[in-house]
């Protein structure tokens, strides 16, 4: 661990954590230990932070709020960068709204309303941060990150600050710019929106929140949606026409709530879901013949 010892120049100790277990940073709660995971409050730190791992060839990872987010169950000889809340900053200008990429979506859904700013409803009960909502496209209730994103700033591999517009994004179902480039760490977007009514996307955001929260297994932990939506089909149900509601594997489940979703019993392991996600694609597959295709980053291995 010395080759990580030059990181307490660049961060306060407090914000560096030693074999830090992953299971801690994502919502599913699994996912082993890391060699280190860091918690960078600026841009400045991120740039110190990626330089120092690229001239010491340490491979590394960045994430947000672990929401879509699988980690291997052995050790991560990596170094992990969690964008989190403190580089979490929203401004609000007119109808612009710039926010750095560690706000959560549902913050800045909030933001926009309390400015009367209409399109942001859909994201509101979407538990991802902005990085994270950028880099898959996040979307719900017929609404996706395409809609709103003006222009995105990250930082290349070299070091360098860059500005993308929307259309550049190459921006398609949960895909985006970023999708393939682990390397790239998204910084901040703006997004434009349109003057809405306060009361309109007040309903609108509560009817989204009370959607989720009777649909959704909000109270086990998961990491949303597994697998992107075939063309056509329902994932929820073609699983649920498999007879695959409540299906256990160790402590992974096909939720009994949501079809399309896969929660922690308590003591699941990664091995666990991903021989889940296995299971269900293969029954999908023989049954309808149909390929799902899970659309949850994995850290440690391919599913």
């Amino acid at each position: 661990m010395e080759k990580y010892n030059e990181l307490e120049k660049i961060l306060d100790i407090n914000r560096i954590r030693y074999n830090e277990p992953m299971k801690k940073h994502t919502t599913v709660k699994v996912g082993g230990p890391c060699d280190c995971l860091v918690m960078p409050e600026s841009i400045e730190e991120i740039k110190n932070i990626v330089n120092f791992a690229k001239e010491n060839d340490i491979k590394y990872y960045v994430i947000g709020s672990g929401s879509n987010l699988l980690v291997t169950d052995e050790k991560i000889h990596a170094l992990i960068i969690k964008i989190g809340n403190k580089f979490g900053k929203v401004i609000v200008n007119g109808n612009i709204i710039t926010a750095y990429s560690g706000a959560s979506m549902p913050y800045v859904s909030m933001c926009a309303k309390k400015n009367n700013l209409t399109g942001f409803e859909f994201a509101c009960g979407i538990p991802g941060t902005i990085g994270g909502g950028i880099r898959m496209n996040a979307g719900a209730y017929g609404s996706e990150m395409s809609n709103i994103v003006y222009n995105v700033t990250y930082l290349d591999e070299d070091g360098n600050i860059c500005t993308i517009n929307n259309k550049e994004l190459n921006f398609s179902y949960r895909n985006s710019f970023f999708t393939d480039k682990p390397n790239l760490v998204i910084l901040s977007a703006v997004f434009k929106l349109e003057e809405g009514n306060a009361e309109d996307i007040a309903k609108l955001m509560e009817e989204n929140s009370k959607a989720r929260k009777e649909k959704q297994p909000l109270d086990m932990p998961n990491f949303g949606s597994v697998f992107r939506r075939p063309e056509g089909y329902f994932v929820g149900k073609l699983v649920s026409d498999c007879g695959l509601k409540g299906y256990t594997i160790g402590g992974a489940q096909v939720s009994t709530k949501h079809t399309g979703f896969i929660v922690n019993t308590g003591n699941a392991t990664c091995e666990d879901i991903v021989n889940l996600i296995h299971y269900i694609q293969k029954e999908v597959k023989e049954k309808f013949d149909v390929d799902l295709k899970s659309e949850v980053v994995f850290i440690g291995g391919e599913i």
